[in-house]
């Protein structure tokens, strides 16, 4: 029947058909069709932390809907960055915990100094947020324990900001994580013990630069930053500029200097290439000069051992200057993927591929997978980092057992495996 004579309720309901069907058919078929880019279909997220690692976390994807920090002039930059690039929709806060409230926003960055990593993480799961961790996964391995078990009571997904064991060649190695993987666990290297010695020489240098100072003088504290609120979990201490933003990482309340900077982006890729995602070293031992108590300091080497004689040494002043990456009865692999074994590249080229991974967050938080780099293998690899921050801490060699996540050997080490927080920001208190 022609449009004209139908009745008028009917044609009315005609012409909105029409309409409807018009609309569908001018919009890009990804949205029309529900695709990943509808904003229906889109994760949404935040950042807490707007110092200079939330740069890295800007451009993720998802949609960025909330940024928080303490620092007043931090926050409004980054605003500023954010509305500048067309994102009106992005407000800021000071307090992250509004943030936590809003039912609209389902990824949580937290890119806030490595002493905030527990509490924000637990604080995110609880209210039903996935996590977008920054490296250190965290600063103590107590706090470590806590994020691991809140995240698997949540049911949330997690990942660790550090990449190497998936993709990209991972600092001056010359060499990608998979392919010394491929070798070691085709046996090329020998059944083990294996040795791995991390320096400047095999391609990684530590950032020696990041340490304290001592007898830190009291100042007053800058009116665009509320320092009760960064100093969090953390002990109260006279405010100093050099506590806080670029150099914290210098103390050990918030960090642990290079180590606990740039540890992890070392130590993971070697963990997964070793395939000791499920173990931990049964002893650590340490070379460097007694440490200040609230500054961290150097360190020369440290060396971790595995109850099957594994070995992992952190050559920090470059001593071994002819020293494999890595080596086992069988052979060795330098740097750049050369290698003393005959016909080195051919065979690795005719092993299987290690499994695969997921290395796309917003995948593994739709289909409910654990991320290449998740609370489980990335607390692994943290408690390495943290062993290696409390030898150095107490200049003591310490004996570590695994399974009770304990040191055995010095009451002054162990205590530094739970530390305490704050009463108002004790992340045990979160947990229950």
């Amino acid at each position: 029947m022609p449009e004209s004579l139908l009745p008028k309720h009917n044609r009315r309901a005609a012409l909105k058909g029409l309409a409807a069907l018009a609309t569908v058919q001018i919009l890009p078929r990804n949205i029309a069709l529900g695709g990943p880019d509808a904003p229906s279909n889109q994760l949404t997220r935040a950042i807490i932390g707007c110092g200079g690692i939330s740069k890295y976390h800007l451009p993720m994807p998802g949609r960025l809907l909330a940024l928080c920090d303490v620092d007043s002039k931090h926050l409004a930059a980054r605003m500023k960055q954010v509305h500048g690039k067309g994102n009106k929709d992005c407000k800021g806060y000071s307090d992250f915990r509004e943030i936590l409230a809003r039912k609209d926003i389902d990824i949580i960055h937290t890119a806030t100094p490595p002493h905030w990593h527990a509490y924000q993480a637990i604080a995110a799961a609880k209210a039903g947020k996935h996590v977008w961790g920054e490296k250190p996964m965290s600063r103590t391995i107590g706090e470590g324990i806590a994020m691991k078990k809140a995240i698997a009571d949540a049911g949330v997904a997690f990942r660790l900001n550090t990449w190497f064991r998936f993709k990209d060649r991972f600092y001056g190695s010359g060499v990608t994580a998979r392919e010394v993987r491929k070798a070691v666990a085709g046996g090329l290297l020998g059944n083990g013990p294996l040795k791995v010695t991390l320096s400047g020489i095999t391609g990684f240098n530590w950032k020696f630069n990041w340490v304290g100072k001592t007898g830190l003088k009291p100042q007053q504290v800058p009116e665009n930053l509320d320092y009760d609120f960064w100093l969090g979990p953390a002990p109260m201490k006279p405010y100093n500029p050099h506590r806080v933003h670029k150099t914290f990482r210098g103390y050990w309340d918030y960090d642990g200097g290079g180590l606990g900077d740039m540890g992890q982006h070392y130590l993971d890729p070697v963990q997964y290439i070793l395939g000791k995602d499920e173990e931990l070293p049964v002893s650590v031992e340490i070379d460097a000069d007694p440490q200040d108590q609230d500054a961290v300091g150097k360190w020369r080497r440290i060396t971790y051992k595995y109850a099957d004689g594994t070995t992992i040494v952190l050559d920090g002043i470059n001593k071994d200057k002819k020293a494999a990456f890595i080596e086992g009865s069988e052979g060795k692999i330098f740097k750049g993927f050369k290698s003393d074994i005959t016909g080195f590249a051919e065979k690795v080229k005719q092993l299987p591929e290690p499994p695969k991974q997921v290395t796309d967050f917003h995948q593994a938080i739709r289909e409910k997978k654990k991320f290449a780099l998740n609370e489980i293998n990335g607390f692994a690899s943290c408690t390495l980092v943290n062993l290696g921050k409390i030898a150095h801490r107490t200049n003591e060699n310490i004996v570590f057992d695994p399974k009770a996540m304990k040191i055995t050997n010095s009451e002054k080490a162990n205590a530094l495996i739970h530390q305490e927080d704050r009463d108002k920001w004790d992340h045990r208190k979160l947990i229950g």
